[in-house]
């Protein structure tokens, strides 16, 4: 899945949260674009061929896969103990 954010003015002075919200969102295997709301509104079709370019790409999976797919030892060895 794709998860678009519009970024105002204020995200600058928040990076370390924006950081640590899309590791989590990616550890869930979502992608994450950003633009500023000023590129969405003075270059749009700009923003909407990122979008569509985005899209386009498969998602990668969340590594490890949720509830531990097979081959993945991990969740088997936290199983065995």
């Amino acid at each position: 899945m794709l998860v678009i954010e519009l970024d105002g003015g204020q995200h600058a002075e928040h990076l370390d949260e924006d950081a640590l919200r899309t590791a989590k969102l990616e550890s869930l295997g979502y992608r994450i674009i950003r633009f500023w709301n000023d590129a969405v509104l003075q270059e749009t079709q700009s923003v909407l061929d990122a979008v569509a370019e985005a899209l386009a790409r498969p998602a990668p999976h969340p590594n490890p896969l949720p509830g531990g797919g097979e081959g993945d030892t991990r969740a088997t060895n936290e199983r065995l103990r």
